[in-house]
């Protein structure tokens, strides 16, 4: 079975997928994935985008890039050129490994799942989620953007949940309210995944 895991910004997806781990299912994370594809094709990416992006030891200066193409379609879509045909590739190599290994289960773990190679071949999708005020302060804390920069992150994804509307693969939706780890909240949570581990079967 192949499990998608995506959700909308600071909802809080990679601590489900700390979750799903701990619970033995093997998850591949596309976002590091990413970021390691970002330092494989650092050369191209300094050509393309200016050699200022290289740091004093030689790796990628990966925040000034994002800077650099946030907002600006034409030049996230010359990364994105660059980017995802690698990670594509490695996620189904990731994915065919999986399968020889003969795990019954693995899990997808991305913010852009709806661009993975193997979107239309997941069995299941957990989108996590979480109130808008909790997102607002866990991306304040994490990320220490601006307001203003935030909401224009969150405006980006008002169409989040369309992307998802026309898969065959069955939607479960986790929300990941709390800001404190509070044992309620994580408690619910962990039940919430528990479940949808034994509907599994």
């Amino acid at each position: 079975m192949l499990i998608g895991l995506t959700g909308t910004y600071c909802a809080g997806k990679n601590h489900v997928a700390a979750l799903l781990e701990a619970r033995g299912l093997p998850v591949l994370d596309v976002d590091k994935l990413g970021y390691k594809v970002l330092e494989t094709e650092k050369e191209t990416i300094f050509v393309q985008f200016g050699r200022d992006l290289q740091k004093a030891d030689g790796s990628l200066d990966r925040r000034l890039l994002g800077q650099r193409v946030f907002g600006k379609p034409e030049k996230l879509a010359a990364l994105e050129a660059i980017v995802h045909p690698a990670a594509n590739r490695l996620t189904a190599e990731w994915v065919a490994d999986r399968e020889r290994a003969g795990d019954r289960a693995c899990v997808i773990n991305a913010a852009l799942l709806h661009r993975s190679v193997v979107f239309n071949r997941l069995d299941r999708i957990i989108l996590v989620t979480a109130p808008f005020f909790t997102r607002l302060i866990r991306a304040k804390r994490r990320d220490r953007l601006s307001w203003t920069e935030i909401l224009k992150r969150f405006a980006r994804q008002k169409d989040f949940n369309s992307q998802y509307l026309s898969i065959k693969a069955e939607i479960y939706r986790i929300e990941n309210p709390g800001l404190t780890g509070s044992g309620n909240l994580r408690k619910k949570l962990e039940c919430r995944l528990d479940k949808f581990i034994e509907g599994m079967n």
